[in-house]
């Protein structure tokens, strides 16, 4: 896992078997109510097929955190509505969002990939933050 620069802030990777998954989030100032307690992120990912096998994105399981300590788990099918087919080479972006309590957080997950030879593996989604201005600490 390493973070390095792209596009406009930080992004987070993580490859597993092949697979590369980077992430990047944004704090949505005019979706979010912070004297609510509402905070809303979008977060973009980029899924690279750098293996020589095609993989089909079956379920995705994410796991998020706020700065006060509650947290839930999201499952289900696919991501954003689709099962993604990836050849060798191939790339697949999406963008979500999400919402918190509090004004910061972090999320990581894994996705349930499927091999064209039938082998089942998780890809790894790794940590990234979730930071709004409204919040002094930091989880990154």
């Amino acid at each position: 896992m390493a973070e390095e620069e792209f596009e406009d802030g930080l992004i987070s990777e993580a490859v597993t078997d092949g697979i590369r998954v980077r992430v990047s989030s944004d704090y949505m100032d005019d979706e979010s109510r912070p004297e609510e307690g509402r905070y809303f992120w979008t977060y973009t990912v980029r899924i690279d097929n750098d293996s020589p096998q095609a993989v089909t994105l079956k379920r995705r399981t994410w796991h998020i955190a706020d700065a006060m300590g509650q947290s839930f788990v999201v499952e289900g099918d696919g991501v954003v509505g689709e099962q993604p087919v990836l050849h060798p080479g191939d790339a697949f972006e999406y963008t979500s969002g999400t919402p918190l309590s509090a004004p910061s957080g972090m999320m990581f997950g894994a996705y349930e990939m499927n091999r064209e030879d039938g082998q089942v593996f998780e890809a790894m989604i790794p940590p990234f933050s979730l930071d709004s201005p409204h919040d002094a600490r930091r989880m990154s």
